[in-house]
């Protein structure tokens, strides 16, 4: 199962609120036994790869348990991010395109 990230927050409403939650998402994904195959990340979301992400530690976490974590990569130039990924991979969105149709299951978050 591959996870789509398309934002720093989860849900629509309170910013802050959707940015604790997305916090919350990570961690309890590093604590489940069963992991997703990919988080793939486009738009804001590959601001959460960078240096300054709070989430840094759960998504090395997942990175280490084997958690494919793609960034796409008109997205970080867009952002300015292309040199400075802290974990993750840069990739095309022809191989996310690949892999998402490939995914048995695909969530978006």
């Amino acid at each position: 199962m591959d996870f789509i990230i398309n934002g720093e927050t989860v849900g629509r409403g309170d910013e802050n609120l959707g940015a604790k939650l997305m916090a919350n998402f990570f961690r309890t994904l590093v604590g489940l036994e069963r992991k997703p195959d990919a988080l793939i990340f486009y738009n804001a979301a590959v601001k959460m790869l960078g240096p300054d992400s709070p989430h840094l530690d759960a998504l090395r976490a997942l990175d280490e348990a084997g958690v494919d974590l793609l960034a796409c990569v008109t997205c970080l130039e867009f952002y300015d991010l292309t040199q400075s990924l802290a974990v993750g991979c840069v990739s095309t969105m022809r191989e996310i395109s690949q892999r998402l149709i490939s995914a048995g299951n695909t969530v978006t978050i």
